[in-house]
């Protein structure tokens, strides 16, 4: 019998064989990420200290019951949230970065310590945004008969108006059906409790984040990258799931109309895409990009019926959710198109331009200027996209991401559509650029949202 060296030398060492560790094992363990790990950790519990500490200028006005410590002073809350986003980013970053170099740690692993830190933060007084306390004002309203699209949280009155943002306490409901109906299911919960209808939002918020990462995990081309970049992002939990955004179920639905629509391969299964861009349509009209950036590469291709059914079918979607209202539920809409946020160049060009154009010349401007922004911001987005992206996935994404930088109005909440398409499939450096946007408009947005003006 043969034998090979190192059998040989296993034998003169006493039988056991020593064997140099392989180039592979070497660079994953060198490119294990402890500090992005570590800053990660670290910024997912300062955001839960300020959703335990409520209320501060961070949180709302009624804050969960079960878990109190004590209120944190203004400039105290303010800095640890501000730290809690930068880390939070950072450490998004950092995992990104560690895993092209090589890291794969388990989905299954990811997966767990994501739902573990989305239990906490969605246990706990919402942060940074008043936006579920506006929420539960249009579901009560809803719930006790009325009409949230014409009725205002001011006229509702009561402890649900008090919550209300100063910004939104005077404006009907800016959201879809579907939306209205989850507020509503949320409100027959709470009833006379706001802090309950909010902890209920906040605790469906997050089964629509988990659901959304588990599918993602499961359809995405790298499941780990797909992990990273929703269920186990630090910023992204604490964006969406601690500030208890309805962005999270837009995202969810949009995930299962992608499935579909990359697989397609029957008329019904057109249908079924179409139905899921008009209901994620029916939580936020904005929504209908994802509907372009499918029907898009569809036409492009000559695939004209398939893109007709699926344009069909979210538009008679879209129609029979609004019929139950009528079509003033779209009258708030118009008003909220001509706002305009911080950061954002238009903001610039309306202060300067309004003293030399006047108001109305300005904001026309604006309405006609910023759309032609968002479409030549996709072209070049959609040519910075890795060649093998499918298109099903890159024009959608490109689309998602250019309304994020050319809307007058964009919030950082507003990444959880293109994080969840930029997860199903490698999209470069475009995904850092993305974090890093949604990390400074989350640093410009630190605020419970009292007192906003903008």
């Amino acid at each position: 019998m043969t034998t090979t060296d190192s059998e040989e030398r296993a034998v003169r060492s006493g039988g056991r064989i020593r064997t140099a560790p392989s180039r592979d094992v070497t660079v994953v363990t060198r490119c294990r990420p402890r500090a992005a790990v570590g800053m990660s950790g670290a910024g997912l519990a300062l955001f839960a200290l300020v959703g335990a500490s409520a209320p501060n200028p961070n949180t709302l006005r009624a804050p969960i019951t079960w878990l109190r410590l004590p209120a944190l002073p203004g400039t105290v809350s303010e800095a640890i949230t501000y730290v809690a986003i930068v880390l939070s980013g950072l450490g998004a970053l950092g995992m990104l970065g560690a895993h092209r170099r090589g890291w794969r740690p388990d989905p299954r692993l990811l997966f767990c310590a994501g739902a573990l830190a989305v239990l906490v933060v969605a246990n706990l007084t919402p942060v940074g945004s008043s936006d579920t306390a506006s929420y539960a004002a249009y579901g009560r309203i809803a719930a006790l008969g009325g009409d949230p699209y014409v009725t205002t949280p001011a006229q509702l009155g009561g402890a649900y108006a008090h919550l209300v943002g100063n910004a939104w306490r005077d404006t009907p409901s800016v959201y879809g059906p579907v939306a209205t109906g989850w507020q509503a299911a949320a409100a027959f919960v709470g009833g006379d409790q706001p802090w309950l209808t909010i902890w209920a939002l906040m605790l469906a918020n997050a089964a629509a984040f988990l659901v959304t990462g588990y599918l993602l995990i499961r359809t995405a081309d790298d499941p780990v990258r797909a992990g990273l970049l929703w269920i186990a992002n630090p910023l992204l939990i604490g964006v969406l799931v601690a500030g208890g955004h309805l962005d999270t179920i837009v995202a969810c639905l949009a995930v299962c109309a992608l499935h579909f629509a990359h697989r397609a391969v029957r008329w019904h299964h057109d249908l079924l895409v179409g139905v899921l861009v008009g209901l994620a349509c029916g939580v936020k009209i904005s929504t209908a990009l994802l509907g372009v950036g499918l029907a898009w590469p569809l036409l492009r291709s000559g695939a004209w019926r398939r893109a007709a059914r699926q344009v069909c079918a979210a538009t008679l979607t879209l129609a029979v959710l609004y019929a139950a209202y009528g079509l003033h539920a779209l009258v708030p809409l118009s008003a909220a198109s001509q706002m305009i946020s911080t950061p954002s160049l238009w903001q610039a060009f309306d202060h300067f331009g309004t003293a030399f154009l006047g108001h109305r010349t300005v904001a026309a401007t604006i309405s006609l200027m910023w759309p032609a922004l968002m479409l030549a911001l996709t072209w070049g987005l959609r040519r910075r996209a890795p060649a093998d992206t499918a298109a099903v996935v890159a024009v959608p994404f490109a689309l998602t991401f250019a309304w994020m930088l050319a809307a007058p109005w964009s919030m950082p909440w507003y990444a959880a559509l293109a994080c969840a398409l930029a997860a199903l499939a490698g999209q470069g450096r475009l995904t850092q650029y993305l974090i890093g946007t949604t990390a400074v408009l989350a640093l410009f947005h630190n605020s419970g949202g009292h007192g906003w003006t903008w």
